[in-house]
């Protein structure tokens, strides 16, 4: 049987952490809880559950609070969990079934990962592998009989295991603020947090947050280093920046440059807001149609959901079809994210 170290960073979890820690005592040899500046009884829960605390100054980097946490486990394999998650007793069985029978030679197990949070998430579905145990030391080998090389793909396995992330709120200001701080120290976004950054400006951005990223946004749209999709997310989010900061102009020449190849859905929607906003309605519900019905999303699914459905509901409202209004209020009220991507 294997032997599994928790790893935690928290701040203020206090009204959550309990119900996470006594779902994962079942499954952990030890519980190492980093914190990073609480000012609540998050470290007198801890107390209850580990010796194993300590403190770590907070550097506006999540990775480093990782990274120093992992480097305090001592067990076979490191679980990751937030204070925001929890474990029922059928997944708990299915873990300890994990932890019986797992093979050396697996390094990563995914388990999936239950989004019960219907708004304002970077989520696409409610549903989605994610991966959550480590193996704490890895052996590196040489495979294949003749021109050897060393193995460097870890060994994956998904697991059954689902994860249930019980949210009270979301984080969206602190981690736009995270974004802006990393983007004023010279960072340059990989390809992965260049995406979430898009999807939480989508999601939760306002007028100061999407002009504050317009510059960042604009040298990527100019970067012949990265790649079609990062170019694809930056005209989604110039778009919308664009759009509600008043640049017509800017506005206009970045959705034709967009359309005359392959539109997407965020695109499209923001060209329909913009005649809306202008009292075109017909021409609005021409372009929320193709954004809802006809174009596929780049950054997050929700431009095709509610929102956008009672606004294509008003526009067939306002140019005297309620039959179709009614339709899509209907659509916009039964909609919600899709089991699995």
């Amino acid at each position: 049987m294997i032997t599994i170290s928790v790893c935690m960073i928290v701040k203020n979890e206090e009204k959550q952490l309990r119900a996470c820690l006594d779902s994962l005592k079942p499954i952990a040899d030890e519980i190492v809880i980093v914190d990073t500046g609480s000012t609540d009884c998050t470290k007198d829960i801890a107390r209850e559950y580990t010796d194993l605390i300590y403190d770590f100054p907070w550097i506006d980097d999540f990775a480093a609070a990782r990274n120093f946490a992992f480097s305090k486990a001592t067990k076979d394999y490191i679980y990751t969990a937030d204070a925001d998650e929890v474990i029922d007793p059928a997944n708990i069985r299915l873990f300890m079934q994990v932890k019986q029978t797992l093979l050396p030679e697996i390094e990563i197990v995914q388990m999936h990962y239950l989004n019960l949070m219907e708004e304002n998430t970077v989520y696409s579905s409610k549903r989605e592998l994610r991966p959550k145990l480590y193996k704490r030391l890895r052996t590196f080998e040489w495979v294949n009989p003749i021109h050897e090389t060393v193995r460097l793909d870890p060994v994956v396995y998904d697991s059954d295991i689902e994860i249930r992330h019980l949210a009270e709120g979301n984080h969206v200001r602190r981690d736009l603020a995270t974004f802006r701080k990393a983007i004023g120290r010279g960072m340059r976004l990989d390809k992965n947090l260049h995406s979430m950054y898009a999807k939480e400006l989508f999601i939760a951005g306002d007028e100061a947050d999407l002009s504050a990223a317009v510059p960042f946004y604009e040298q990527s749209l100019s970067d012949p280093t990265r790649s079609d999709d990062e170019q694809r997310e930056a005209r989604c989010v110039l778009a919308r920046a664009y759009r509600i900061c008043g640049r017509v102009s800017d506005f206009v020449r970045l959705c034709l440059r967009d359309v005359i190849s392959v539109p997407c859905a965020e695109i499209c929607a923001e060209i329909g807001r913009y005649f809306y906003d202008c009292g075109n309605y017909e021409e609005a519900l021409c372009w929320l149609s193709d954004a809802i019905s006809e174009t596929q999303p780049v950054i997050s699914i929700f431009v095709q959901g509610s929102d956008n459905l009672n606004l294509l509901a008003d526009c067939y409202e306002r140019t005297g079809d309620p039959e179709n209004a009614e339709k899509y209020r209907r659509l916009a009220d039964e909609w919600e994210l899709p089991e699995t991507v």
